[in-house]
């Protein structure tokens, strides 16, 4: 199997008050944040477009579940069918089933304190 982590993909954090907290950024820190937070855009080592997102949540998110912590990775990998495969194989938990969208698939595992990540194989070209 190729490699299974890339990258950072996103991180994911509850927030009290999500739209205030990203004001904040943008106004201390200059971040240009908008509805879902910030996508920090880079080049990987073989000069292609990519992208990592911060993002605030609501308090009550059900999003995390069935993690009970206060945030969310979201790492990004190269075939994520083949790793939940072998990671399930290795006795790792898989939550849920894996997601479609135009930018990307998505699954989500649970390490072994409870913490829930969400691995993602990206289309960053939708994002362009």
């Amino acid at each position: 199997m190729k490699k299974r982590v890339t990258g950072l993909g996103g991180f994911f954090f509850k927030s009290k008050d999500p739209n205030h907290l990203k004001e904040w950024y943008k106004e201390r820190l200059g971040i240009p944040t908008d509805a879902y937070g910030w996508t920090f855009w880079w080049k990987d080592k073989d000069g292609n477009d990519c992208s990592t997102q911060w993002s605030p949540f609501t308090e009550d998110t059900t999003y995390f579940q069935p993690s009970e912590k206060q945030f969310m990775m979201n790492f990004r990998v190269d075939n994520l069918v083949e790793l939940l495969k072998v990671l399930k194989e290795e006795g790792v938990t898989v939550v849920g089933e894996i997601e479609e969208y135009e930018y990307g698939k998505f699954g989500w595992i649970l390490d072994p304190e409870g913490n829930k990540l969400e691995l993602w194989e990206p289309v960053d070209k939708a994002f362009l």
